[in-house]
């Protein structure tokens, strides 16, 4: 397959903060614009390579390419003829992966049919092949929408989607999970409705289901008397149940039509980053806000780019991280033409520049991006010449005292133990916020600990017999270790 070079538009930024900036490539469409190119979606696979989907209209597609070391693979269309994709510009499907395992997951259309379905494709090499459909809703009568696949830590999948009943009303979202890589599911648990009694969601917005370990923040829209800012249900014991959530968005947006914008997150230690869309001032502009999933609250809400001359709209945030670093796209359109930037930082605690980049600066309709090992991906709908665009940058890594830190051993001793336990690291450390969980998930304890020269203890005297997981998290970084009371 022959693949268009386009010329480089963008110019390396020099951030005023002092790091170093991303180098990019060149861009090129990742395949001729008979296979279309709506609502590009991406993963990466255990080398670290892209893999997409995106739909295409004109047959009720899903297309998927990877990168197969040299070039973007001829795209092969996953669902067979009986099951016709949704897509739009503003949804579709959604892929997920952990090394080599890769989840697609789609919703049948009509959309407003109970008898319509949202189905999971798995592959176990990378993108090779995929199994057939699986069945993911079991609803009877309900209706659902807008799918969404992450990973937990052992490679099962787990799937969100919006939920109504047979009149399309009482919408919710709702998850359920896997255990054996997709095969069965297990029934929905509701992770939506902590705005108050008589709150919805946005019926026509995406949402985002982010994992780290055994959490989970269910990131979607709201509605609660057209208030519709974004909120989050977290569940702490690997998406069994969603007991809390919070509002991860204070800019009171109030609209009583539906913006068809979603958010997107990440989860990095006790943190939940997420990016979003609002008019609360009375303008669309795009918001990273940053949350405690500890404390379960919004902790600061940001504009991701102020004032600029000439810009009339923003929209499509999304986000991906990778230890410290932290990339951030969307659309927007300044003096009449739309742009594609990029907010980035290889040190999320120094926080982001006061300048974005610019990935390309013409007939952007959304993207997304992903991040791995020095590498930024990013992909994007480009109306005009009807294809997916692909770019890659790379940037120099930052690796702090405390990744360094976290790269070394630390001892948990005794192991097994009875009353308590000493924590003890090779290099300085003065504190650390800390999580005791259960095989299942669930977690026994958390707290912050102090340390003294290095080390120290912790009581497990209240836990019962058997094999936990400590959780250790230092700034944004997260260790752990096994250990066996008895």
């Amino acid at each position: 397959m022959k693949i268009k070079l386009l010329i480089a538009m963008v110019s390396i930024s020099v951030f005023s903060y002092g790091q170093k900036p991303v180098s990019w490539g060149m861009g090129m469409d990742l395949s001729s614009n008979t296979y279309s190119n709506m609502h590009p979606r991406m993963t990466l696979d255990g080398k670290g390579n892209p893999m997409l989907v995106w739909g295409r209209m004109s047959d009720e597609a899903v297309l998927f390419s990877r990168w197969n070391g040299t070039m973007f693979t001829t795209p092969v269309k996953l669902n067979p003829l009986w099951l016709k994709v949704a897509s739009a510009s503003w949804m579709g499907p959604d892929i997920a992966s952990k090394g080599d395992t890769v989840y697609v997951v789609v919703k049948r259309t009509p959309e407003a049919s109970d008898t319509n379905h949202i189905y999971i494709m798995t592959s176990f090499n990378g993108g090779i092949s995929f199994s057939s459909p699986v069945l993911v809703d079991f609803i009877a009568d309900s209706v659902s929408r807008f799918p969404t696949v992450t990973v937990d830590a052992t490679g099962n999948p787990i799937v969100a989607f919006m939920k109504f009943n047979s009149s399309f009303l009482k919408s919710r979202w709702v998850v359920t999970r896997s255990t054996d890589y997709g095969k069965t599911f297990s029934a929905d648990v509701r992770a939506s409705g902590y705005s108050g009694v008589n709150a919805e969601v946005c019926d026509c917005c995406p949402g985002a289901l982010v994992t780290s370990g055994s959490v989970s923040a269910m990131l979607y829209r709201d509605n609660l008397s057209n208030i519709r800012d974004i909120w989050t249900g977290i569940s702490t014991n690997n998406n069994a149940s969603f007991k809390n959530g919070f509002a991860a968005d204070n800019t009171k947006w109030n609209i009583n039509s539906c913006p068809s914008s979603g958010p997107d997150g990440v989860i990095a230690g006790d943190s939940l980053y997420s990016v979003f869309l609002s008019g609360g001032s009375g303008n669309y502009r795009t918001y990273l806000s940053k949350s405690s999933i500890i404390s379960g609250g919004v902790n600061s809400v940001k504009s991701l780019t102020g004032n600029i001359a000439g810009l009339s709209q923003q929209n499509y945030p999304r986000i991906a991280n990778d230890g410290n670093a932290m990339a951030i796209v969307w659309k927007q359109t300044v003096s009449g033409g739309s742009q594609l930037p990029i907010l980035f930082t290889n040190n999320l605690l120094k926080g982001f520049p006061p300048q974005y980049d610019t990935v390309d600066l013409k007939d952007i309709t959304n993207a997304d991006v992903a991040m791995s090992q020095g590498n930024i991906f990013v992909v994007w709908q480009d109306d005009n010449s009807g294809t997916v665009k692909y770019r890659k940058g790379t940037y120099q890594p930052f690796v702090s005292k405390i990744d360094k830190i976290l790269q070394s051993d630390f001892l948990v001793f005794p192991n097994p133990g009875n009353e308590t336990l000493s924590i003890q690291f090779n290099d300085e450390i003065q504190s650390a916020e800390i999580r005791v969980m259960n095989t299942l998930g669930e977690i026994q304890f958390q707290n912050l600990l102090t340390f003294t020269a290095n080390k120290t203890m912790l009581d497990i005297s209240s836990l019962t017999n058997g094999i936990y997981i400590i959780q250790l998290q230092v700034n944004e970084r997260v260790i752990t270790r096994k250990f066996i009371k008895q």
